[in-house]
């Protein structure tokens, strides 16, 4: 265990463990009879502290003596002498089972119930853990059973944080003591005790007392794991922000009831079609939170003037919290102009999942402009019919300057509101953490040295509001390339990690994004009207995000990357258009945010790895809808369509059958033959399009 080697046994040793065994199978037939007899006589209750004795792991000797403590305590007879001289044997019976095994979960858990029976003094407990903490200081048994008996005792937590330095000093590879400390901090901070008013004053302390493990043996993974704890602490905020929504603040919106014909005028990026009467806001929070509703956020217009409107959580495990919400605002024909202004937490209400309050109230406003145009039968929606060749997509920044809509373009990145300043201390921090890891780089080459830059530079990257500056993200995305090759085993942590960084930098400003956005055009559409395309596609990504910067986008090509999973894509909610052909998609439940995107209508899931894996192991434990949230609701009478059954192909059903698609590419994958094909057709009445083919 450990990397300790196996000894072969000496035949001595196996006859010594033989006999061992033969007197512990005697006494547990012995002991089992009196516990099942319910006899609590003084032989019975010794009988099982032998045991206890050469197997500390007994749970049901540790269950039998708590039965006969409970017994003698409420004997009529019973007295203070006879109650002490009961817990003080079962005190003894522990200790001595511990220094068998002091890692005994039993042990440990059974001492902790004989002193919350509160006849026992609790001074020497203290000098127990201490003597136990000295012959292992990493025991996180002995750590646990501290905190419980510092708190029975009413030790300050100043104190406890004291002795935890005294034990890091000692040795710094000590897990134990490190958690303990950041537990410690953690309430102290939270109770905002004297000496830890803020982080401000201790934070920059502890870098400090964290050097010294690091820089004093840099392969000791110990003291990286508190860095990492102090790097959060020092980025995340507690209250929940607003960080983004759509439309964004000072936009003006084109709202098209059906196909223009000329709104030159307007930006493609704010152009939407709507055939619903509605049009989604979204609200994007740097944290999940609750407790979003029409009290808690106002929206004024000329098109609600007597109608709340209904906030949901964008949640593909139908919680009540989420880091997205979003409502649908409806307009009116009749009213072809109108502003609106949204206030979010100006009424308390809004907490995030750890109960804290939405603190930063914030106010945004856009203009709203609705164009009925009549329908030309002739010619189908762009949103309808779309041919993912790289010849029909035309770059949009090859256009001239002066059509390109720069502030309006800007918006889309925003910060709603008047968003708090970062504290000075909190980029000093990590300036100097930056500066400090910079050091130990050049003097030697470390994989966590550069995982942990990495992470810094990310931080102090997400506290800078300008795009100024940006280079930080090509100096991450080579230390995550070096990190691929030197540590293989964890390589695909570095390549999700990778690919986030690389959207950011693609996301960072308005000349980088450009450059992937297209306007659709082929031979019966025109691109004065349609909107923009956003390809990300050939980028080996392996993960999505930066979604909070892509509330805008309705066509989307991630085709051709690594993906496995498209969770948070569910915030694109003007998403109509999505193409993820080549990819590693490898089973329907990796969809699931799909089922949130009510105006998407055209999808090309092809060429991926749907059906070569009978379970989705990264997912769910079995192929079952009761194991997974897309099958809660699950019905029954749902499980055959026309004469074929669904039982094998539930998650494609739960899928599909919220989707309003008309145009579908799914070849390429293994489960696509012409029975699963017949069940889409069945599932989707809307479908016009097929894998390229003209239904009837």
């Amino acid at each position: 265990m450990h990397g300790r080697p196996r000894k072969v046994p000496k035949p001595e040793d196996e006859a010594a463990s033989a006999a061992k065994a033969q007197k512990l199978r005697a006494l547990q037939t012995q002991f089992f009879s009196y516990h099942h007899n319910k006899i609590y006589t003084k032989e019975a209750v010794e009988l099982s502290a032998k045991l206890l004795e050469i197997n500390p792991e007994s749970y049901t000797a540790w269950n039998y003596r708590k039965l006969a403590v409970e017994h003698y305590l409420n004997q009529p007879e019973s007295n203070p002498d006879s109650v002490k001289s009961i817990i003080d044997d079962e005190l003894r019976v522990v200790e001595s089972a511990l220094r068998q095994n002091f890692k005994s979960y039993g042990a440990w858990h059974h001492r902790k119930w004989v002193l919350s029976k509160g006849h026992a003094s609790i001074d020497h407990e203290l000098r127990l853990v201490n003597k136990f903490q000295k012959a292992d200081s990493r025991n996180f048994h002995a750590w646990n059973y501290r905190r419980f008996v510092a708190e029975l005792m009413n030790r300050s937590e100043q104190d406890e944080l004291k002795y935890t330095e005294d034990m890091i000093n000692t040795n710094f590879s000590n897990y134990s003591a490190w958690h303990n400390r950041s537990v410690l901090l953690s309430n102290l901070l939270e109770k905002k005790a004297e000496g830890f008013l803020s982080k401000e004053n201790v934070l920059p302390e502890e870098y400090e007392f964290i050097h010294q493990a690091i820089f004093t043996d840099p392969d000791d993974q110990s003291g990286w794991f508190y860095h990492l704890w102090l790097l959060d602490q020092t980025v995340k905020t507690d209250s929940p922000l607003l960080v983004s929504s759509w439309p964004s603040h000072g936009s003006d919106i084109l709202l098209m009831v059906d196909r223009c014909h000329n709104v030159s005028a307007f930006s493609p990026f704010t152009t939407l079609h709507s055939d619903s009467g509605s049009f989604p806001i979204v609200l994007y929070f740097n944290q999940s939170v609750e407790g979003v509703s029409s009290f808690t956020v106002t929206v004024e217009s000329g098109f609600n003037k007597s109608e709340d409107l209904v906030w949901k959580p964008l949640s593909v495990s139908n919680s009540q919290a989420a880091q997205v919400w979003v409502a649908h605002l409806k307009f009116s024909t009749s009213e072809l102009h109108s502003s609106v202004e949204i206030r979010v937490g100006h009424s308390k209400g809004i907490t995030s999942t750890r109960g804290f309050q939405y603190s930063y109230p914030s106010v945004f406003s856009f203009k709203v402009n609705v164009q009925p145009i009549e329908r030309d039968s002739s010619q189908g929606s762009v949103a309808e019919n779309i041919l993912w060749r790289e010849e029909n997509f035309k770059v949009y920044g090859t256009q001239s300057e002066e059509s390109i809509p720069i502030v309006s373009f800007d918006q889309l990145s925003l910060r709603n509101g008047p968003e708090p300043t970062a504290s000075n201390w909190r980029a000093e921090a990590l300036a100097k953490e930056i500066e400090c890891f910079r050091e130990l780089l050049s003097l030697m080459d470390c994989k966590i040295g550069k995982l942990t830059l990495a992470r810094l530079l990310m931080a102090y990257d997400a506290m800078s509001f300008s795009c100024a500056n940006k280079l930080v993200h090509s100096e991450v995305l080579e230390l995550y390339s070096d990190l691929m090759k030197l540590d293989p085993s964890h390589y695909q942590y570095y390549k999700d990690e990778h690919s986030l960084v690389l959207l950011q930098q693609v996301t960072s400003c308005r000349e980088s994004l450009l450059k992937h956005c297209f306007q659709y055009m082929d031979s019966i559409s025109s691109t004065i009207c349609n909107p923009i395309c956003l390809r990300l596609n050939n980028l080996s990504l392996s993960r999505m995000g930066a979604f909070e910067k892509l509330l805008w986008v309705q066509i989307l090509d991630l085709g051709h990357n690594e993906l496995q999973s498209i969770e948070g894509l569910e915030a694109m909610q003007l998403l109509s258009c999505l193409s993820l052909r080549n990819n590693k998609l490898r089973s329907f439940t990796a969809l699931d945010p799909l089922r949130k995107l009510k105006s998407l209508r055209v999808l090309d899931i092809s060429y991926n790895q749907i059906g070569e894996h009978s379970i989705d192991t990264t997912r769910y434990l079995c192929s079952s809808p009761l194991s997974h949230s897309v099958g809660s609701e699950w019905n029954k009478d749902e499980t055959v369509i026309g004469d074929v059954t669904l039982i094998n192909y539930w998650e494609a059903f739960f899928i599909f059958k919220e989707l309003n698609l008309k145009q579908l590419d799914i070849m390429g994958n293994e489960i696509a033959d012409e029975k699963f094909k017949l069940i889409l057709v069945k599932l989707m009445p809307t479908l016009k399009q097929l894998d390229g083919e003209l239904l009837g």
